[in-house]
């Protein structure tokens, strides 16, 4: 008997010669409690219809049984035999009547279990967080099988759905519609795996497969979470996983002819001319150089959104809109901030350009970014060009770029503050007087209660006077 989330489960290893008949090595049962008193009443019950399960396993297939086992459903010799040649299940269609006697409950799919999760009222998914589950759910339905009993979910299935996404080629989807995943992941592997998915993107699907798990945990509908602790090892550290671009690489980007002078600001913008357009393509680069700014985070600005704030202009990042728009979205709270404006960003004209997207009539700083089918700017640019992507993994750096450059800011704070970082010394003394009482015998605990410290300072200080010793 064990307990998880919150609840009492009884498990039965299933032994060596009906693990094959039954096609598990455990069984769990939920006792549908989490008071102890309660658990033990229920638990010899829940057991002995365990073993009468196990029986009947063991007679469909010929092998011999102990038909007491049998007689906690019944006390009449008569019927032993009809309930020896119960047919044999999966543990997880046996639905065992509850121990109030209640009717059987109905075996739950992973399909169907899936489809509660997403619809939980408890979960306060944005629409990126759901779109991104429901991917999950759908390559997981696809692999494992919808119609798969949810308690019979096993670690192998786990892995062979992991060796699945190990190969699976990108956007598998639109290049291979007519083939599964599977079947395209085995594509892939014959030709060398050259195209597939990286390890952090199979990590994703396994996260969220594993997140699902954990819900069904809860929920009494799975006894463990099978996928537990599995992942793929992703070679690349993460630290690399985002290269800063060096000076010469900006020099380039930035002399490009949509900042010396290009043919317009359309299809022509790569092409030198004599036009200097300012819109978004523009300006969301520049933006992103000098405050370091989410893409999405720009992309998707008010024109009220730069503004004066006790005298100096600003960029006010919030999902709070003063004009009423809905489109807003933040990657956590904590991303609500105000960042005020480079001088090369005023030197380059954004408050004039704000101003007259104001005169214009228009709300969104950046109306020529089509939100997209989605409701996000961020993801409507067209990253199948190189220009798209260009811009869109240069965005990515510079925040990278930024959030390294404060790190540095506080490093470099901390090395000129004259106050030491960290806690405050031990007073020798103390520290004697923590020595004397571990020498007469007394405990770890009994030590930092009294003389008012922690354990894992005394516990530290008993370390070393051993090492000494």
């Amino acid at each position: 008997m064990c307990i998880r989330g919150g609840q009492f489960y009884y498990r039965r290893n299933v032994p060596k010669d009906a693990q094959g008949l039954i096609g598990r090595t455990e069984i769990w049962r939920s006792l549908r409690t989490d008071s102890l008193r309660a658990a033990v009443r229920r638990v010899s019950g829940v057991a002995a219809q365990i073993e009468a399960y196990i029986e009947s396993a063991r007679s469909a297939a010929g092998l011999s049984i102990d038909e007491t086992l049998l007689r906690p459903f019944t006390d009449d010799p008569s019927l032993w035999p009809a309930l020896a040649a119960i047919r044999v299940r999966e543990p997880a269609s046996t639905s065992d009547p509850s121990i109030e006697g209640r009717p059987a409950i109905a075996e739950v799919t992973l399909g169907q279990a899936y489809e509660q999760y997403l619809n939980d009222p408890a979960h306060s998914w944005s629409a990126r967080t759901r779109e991104a589950f429901e991917t999950s759910r759908k390559m997981a339905v696809a692999v494992i099988g919808a119609d798969t009993p949810l308690m019979s979910l096993s670690r192998a299935q786990c892995r062979d759905y992991i060796e699945v996404l190990r190969f699976l080629p990108r956007n598998s989807a639109k290049r291979f519609p007519k083939l599964t995943p599977r079947q395209a992941s085995e594509q892939s592997k014959a030709n060398g795996g050259r195209e597939a998915i990286s390890a952090a993107n199979v990590n994703v699907y396994l996260g969220n497969l594993s997140s699902f798990l954990n819900w069904a945990v809860n929920e009494e509908l799975i006894g463990r979470n099978p996928l537990r602790g599995l992942r793929l090892h992703d070679e690349v550290a993460k630290k690399d996983k985002r290269l800063p671009f060096s000076a010469d690489q900006l020099r380039k980007i930035f002399n490009a002819p949509l900042y010396r002078g290009c043919l317009d600001g359309g299809r022509g913008y790569a092409t030198p001319g004599a036009n200097r357009p300012r819109n978004a393509r523009f300006w969301v680069p520049l933006i992103g150089l000098h405050t370091g700014m989410r893409l999405n985070e720009i992309c998707q600005l008010d024109v009220a959104d730069i503004r004066s704030i006790d005298g100096v202009q600003c960029i006010v990042v919030s999902e709070k809109s003063k004009v009423g728009s809905t489109d807003k979205i933040l990657k956590t709270e904590a991303s609500e901030r105000v960042v005020p404006l480079h001088p090369n960003l005023l030197d380059c004209g954004l408050l004039r350009y704000a101003d007259q997207q104001r005169d214009a009539g228009e709300t969104k700083l950046f109306g020529d970014i089509d939100p997209g089918t989605k409701g996000i700017r961020a993801v409507a640019l067209d990253t199948s060009t190189p220009a798209g992507r260009a811009m869109f993994s240069m965005l990515s750096v510079f925040a990278e770029f930024e959030r390294a450059i404060l790190r540095e800011r506080i490093m470099a704070g901390l090395k000129r503050s004259t106050k030491k970082a960290g806690r405050p010394s031990l007073d020798p003394e103390k520290v004697q007087r923590i020595e004397r009482s571990l020498r007469s015998g007394m405990s770890i605990n009994a030590t930092a209660k009294k003389l008012k410290c922690g354990v894992g300072t005394v516990h530290r200080i008993k370390t070393r006077m051993a090492q000494a010793a």
